[in-house]
């Protein structure tokens, strides 16, 4: 006979009849770390009240649904807290968050937990999730509704523009409204997605994904001169404004993570307020190019480009000295620095 669930992971403690006051300020030290000026907001189970989607009924959704087992390798960690839920919607987008008539792309809907509160919030759901378990579960959960629309594919490799933008299209009736993207996103996707979505101003206003603690950090701090301070910050804020929303705790999700949860949100820029670069193609290789050794000096990293002498003059036009490294340029600095390049 199959194990069921409700032996492989003991339940979360039940909440109580009166939800306990969300935690706020920065976790403790050594717990998780936070970006500079970034007031937390952590979330627990405890914060919950019962509901739908609580502990006990998301185990018999994963028992009916025939899959017993949360898969690793798909990273599905689903969410128990229905608090999370509704602050991930109200996340998405300006002060009232995910409103009616909003066309949401979820990436990996699992039980339908977060699909339950976009639809309560009177959005239209496409959703795409790679396990076919999950996507039978979520189309026989919400099959009454005309507001849901469920794709059985892997985001990584689904064409967005060819499949999602007539959707949008057809319920904003060709308007030139937007999109907006709301996710628990699987954990070992996040970057792929990050770097999949942002480009796609002309489609979404604003993209909000549980991440890894760390991850969502580790994008909305673009501080220079850390080890942190990556190629990947500098491809976010060419296109969009991060902002790190709050923490939830990893004793929310089920199977347990061994890392903490975050709600990152990234408003898109529209492409007339994209940085002056000629080629964001050639802009972008040079910059994963300069912290390909991000130790070195880019008069020594950027070879490849230019000589040492041109390098240096360009630096010396923009303002910095020859000996920089990659850690000491923001993005208007790249900018800058590639238009310089491009001209020699």
């Amino acid at each position: 006979m199959v194990e069921l669930l409700t032996s492989l992971s003991p339940a979360p403690r039940r909440p109580s009849p009166t939800p306990a006051a969300p935690r706020r300020g920065p976790p403790p030290r050594g717990r998780a770390y936070s970006p500079r000026g970034v007031t937390l907001r952590t979330a627990t189970v405890a914060d919950a009240a019962p509901g739908a989607d609580d502990y006990h009924s998301t185990i018999r959704s994963l028992n009916s649904s025939g899959r017993h087992v949360p898969r690793k390798s798909l990273g599905q960690n689903y969410m128990l807290n229905s608090k999370v839920n509704e602050e991930l919607a109200a996340a998405g987008g300006g002060g009232g968050g995910v409103e009616e008539g909003d066309v949401v792309l979820e990436i990996g809907q699992g039980t339908g937990s977060l699909t339950a509160a976009l639809l309560e919030a009177g959005a239209t759901v496409f959703a795409v999730e790679k396990d076919k378990h999950m996507a039978t579960l979520v189309k026989d959960r919400f099959g009454s509704t005309e507001r849901l629309k469920v794709i059985e594919e892997d985001i990584t490799k689904f064409h967005i523009r060819s499949h999602f933008l007539p959707f949008m299209k057809e319920k904003y009736h060709n308007t030139t409204k937007r999109a907006k993207v709301v996710s628990n996103l699987p954990f070992n996707v996040s970057t792929e997605v990050v770097k999949l979505l942002l480009p796609m101003g002309d489609i979404f206003s604003v993209v909000v994904l549980m991440l890894q603690d760390e991850t969502a950090a580790r994008l909305a701090d673009s501080s220079i001169q850390t080890p942190e301070y990556r190629p990947i910050n500098v491809f976010v804020n060419f296109y969009s404004e991060p902002e790190y929303k709050f923490r939830v705790d990893r004793e929310n999700f089920f199977p347990r993570p061994k890392v903490h949860g975050a709600v990152i949100s990234f408003k898109l820029k529209n492409a007339e307020e994209y940085p002056p670069v000629g080629s964001p193609k050639s802009f972008f290789s040079m910059v994963d190019s300069a912290f390909n050794g991000k130790r070195k000096m880019l008069r020594k990293s950027l070879q490849h480009l230019c000589s040492s002498s041109e390098i240096e003059a360009a630096l010396h036009k923009i303002g910095l000295p020859v000996t920089a490294r990659p850690s000491d340029l923001m993005l208007d600095d790249f900018v800058r620095l590639h238009s310089h390049l491009v001209e020699v």
